[in-house]
């Protein structure tokens, strides 16, 4: 079951979907002070305990509903703790929207960042109903890519040096999702299809 602001019963097979609390700052802090995690990411490692302490809280007082950036704490079902986040930034009209994601280098290659992000995904198309999701990434980040790839995005556009980041112009990779094609695909894989499979 869900509460009124959507946070409660967001689950997975392997995962928790949360509010941020004061007890993930640590973790927030060391998987936000690895070079390789930021490499692709706004920030500059590393990041203070203090710096993620504040961050954690900012996250925590959030309304996942309200139009801006809203950061959802993601924990394994077997062992608490935080093992990355997922940013959803909603449109000011509430029919679209954005995603980001990161998880500490321990926890990746392991499927759990996909999992995660395909339960946001189900959650804003399907029960939110929003019309369309969007995303973007470097486009030397591959893993990410690929991700939004099998989750059911589709690259809408390959921008050429279109992002300042970090002292440097980087090619942006832009990916797109529309509700109908999410229902499309849903459709497909109860007929033996896999939905946004590569």
């Amino acid at each position: 079951m869900k509460g009124d602001d959507g946070m409660d019963g967001m689950e997975t097979a392997r995962l928790v979907l949360r509010r941020f609390t004061p007890a993930d700052a640590p973790a927030l802090a060391a998987y936000r002070s690895d070079p390789e995690v930021s490499r692709y990411q706004g920030w500059e490692p590393p990041v203070p305990l203090a710096e993620a302490e504040e961050l954690a809280a900012t996250f925590s007082a959030g309304d996942p509903r309200a139009p801006g950036w809203f950061q959802y704490a993601v924990e394994r079902r077997d062992v608490p703790g935080l093992i990355g986040d997922i940013g959803v930034c909603r449109s000011e009209d509430g029919r679209q929207a954005q995603l980001g994601f990161t998880f500490a280098p321990e926890f990746q290659g392991q499927g759990y960042a996909g999992e995660a992000v395909a339960r946001i995904v189900r959650f804003l198309l399907v029960e939110e109903r929003l019309h369309r999701l969007s995303a973007g990434c470097d486009a030397r980040n591959v893993r990410s890519a690929k991700l939004l790839e099998r989750v059911g995005f589709r690259r809408e556009g390959h921008l050429v040096q279109g992002l300042w980041m970090k002292g440097e112009w980087t090619d942006d990779v832009v990916f797109g999702l529309l509700d109908s094609e999410y229902s499309e695909r849903s459709e497909r894989s109860e007929y033996g299809g896999t939905p946004g499979g590569r």
